[in-house]
């Protein structure tokens, strides 16, 4: 029975592989061939005009390269230890100068000490009263160095009396005591202004002159020194570094002069140097050159007076002149007080003639009135003396202009000799020399190589 069951078996095998041949091997229908047919693939690119080979060498960039977000943590918005620390120590800084700030600025506000005021030259009822008016003012000064003049006093303390002049007297220099002027052949000249030397030698009793510029050393020295030689009227000199900036503007401010305001007095030709000060200062019109000036002289007697009165505050006598013709207005007061004077002494020389026993009646004269020359005022008989003072000390001058000029002679050569020998000092050390090896003056012989005599 399995033997049959086996036969059967291969037989259906045999049949059937025959048939699974002939499918194998039999072509397929139009439609399947439709169905396994790929798809065409795309034309080759249009041959190149040029048979060379390209000369740039840039790579093609590459386009952006598509990541797959995983389950992973990102560490872009991590920090590191030391970013951390950085951090937090940038704004533990920020804050320490916040609460800095904040106590400088409570600092600033303090109320005004004795020391403080006396250093700005300020009453206390003068000063800022409010915080915010102190904080503001304080700081402000942090950032007001280069505006203010190099010292906090320009003049010495005022020499006591008898050596020491009451009143002092300011001076601008340009346009007022002298004018410069340009030509393409002299170049730059400067001319004094007619009557400047009788101003300065006679007003010098009266006043400690100082010349006060907006110029520079270098430049105003030299003409200062030619107006005062001998350095006999003009004591002190300031310049262009003992003055103020304020809105852009040179201002002279007279806090920092260390002299009592009351007594002082500035002569300018420019309005916006005295604003600190206007009530110190009496502005004139500008020196042009012109020849025939009198504007300077003509000043004279009204700074006479002052000096010769002694006024305790100079201040209110000058706005009363303000905005006037000080010259003309204060000429029509003292003829005023010339008529007064005169009105006056003929009222006692007539009361004495018409009056009881005098000396006259009694040896039997007639009582006519005397014609006794009219007293001087107490103005002409002080301008008197200081006119004889002026006239003596031009002929002690004149007399010995000879030794002055021999001993400022003397004080050039040795300025020089300094120099030269600070500038050849320098030079040798620039060689290498040394002080030991310069040849030294033997006895009896001067440093110039000269015998000494006697």
């Amino acid at each position: 029975m399995y033997a049959s069951i086996l036969l059967r078996g291969a037989v259906r095998r045999q049949a059937i592989t025959p048939t699974m041949r002939y499918m194998a091997s039999k072509p397929p229908s139009s439609n399947q061939k439709q169905e396994q047919q790929p798809s065409p693939s795309p034309p080759p690119p249009p041959p190149t005009t040029s048979s060379l080979p390209s000369l740039d060498f840039q790579p093609t960039e590459p386009g952006p390269e598509k990541t797959e977000r995983t389950g992973a943590r990102s560490s872009k918005d991590s920090l590191s230890s030391i970013e951390r620390r950085r951090r937090y120590l940038g704004r533990l800084a920020l804050g320490a100068f916040a609460v800095g700030l904040a106590t400088q600025a409570v600092y600033l506000g303090r109320e005004w000490e004795a020391e403080e005021l006396q250093g700005r030259k300020q009453k206390i009822e003068d000063a800022p009263s409010s915080r915010w008016g102190r904080t503001k003012t304080r700081f402000t000064e942090l950032f007001d160095y280069f505006n203010k003049p190099i010292w906090t006093e320009l003049l010495p303390p005022p020499l006591p009396a008898p050596h020491g002049k009451p009143y002092t007297l300011l001076l601008s220099m340009d346009d007022l005591l002298v004018t410069s002027t340009w030509d393409r052949q002299q170049g730059w000249r400067t001319a004094k202004r007619p009557g400047v030397d009788y101003f300065l030698a006679y007003l010098s009793q009266f006043y400690e002159i100082v010349i006060f510029t907006t110029q520079h050393h270098y430049t105003a020295l030299p003409v200062i020194e030619k107006l005062d030689p001998y350095n006999f009227f003009i004591p002190y000199k300031l310049f262009r570094e003992a003055t103020r900036s304020v809105n852009g503007m040179t201002v002279k401010d007279l806090s920092y002069l260390n002299r009592d305001l009351s007594k002082v007095i500035l002569l300018d030709t420019h309005e916006e140097h005295v604003s600190t000060h206007p009530e110190n200062a009496v502005v004139l019109p500008k020196w042009t050159g012109s020849p025939g000036d009198k504007g300077l002289i003509a000043m004279i007697p009204f700074l006479e007076s002052i000096g010769i009165y002694k006024p305790q505050d100079v201040r209110p006598i000058l706005q009363a002149y303000s905005d006037k013709n000080i010259p003309l207005e204060y000429a029509k007061k003292e003829a005023e007080a010339k008529l007064k004077h005169i009105e006056e002494w003929k009222g006692k020389a007539k009361g004495l003639s018409t009056g009881g026993f005098t000396l006259s009646s009694l040896f039997g004269s007639s009582g006519e009135p005397s014609h006794s020359p009219i007293p001087p005022t107490y103005l002409e008989q002080k301008r008197a003396e200081a006119q004889r003072i002026y006239k003596d000390e031009q002929a002690y001058i004149a007399a010995n202009k000879h030794e002055f000029d021999r001993l400022l002679e003397e004080d050039r050569q040795a300025m020089a000799k300094e120099m030269s020998g600070s500038l050849w000092g320098v030079l040798d050390a620039m060689a290498g020399k040394k002080p030991e090896d310069l040849p030294k003056p033997s006895d009896g012989e001067n440093p110039q190589g000269k015998v000494a005599s006697g």
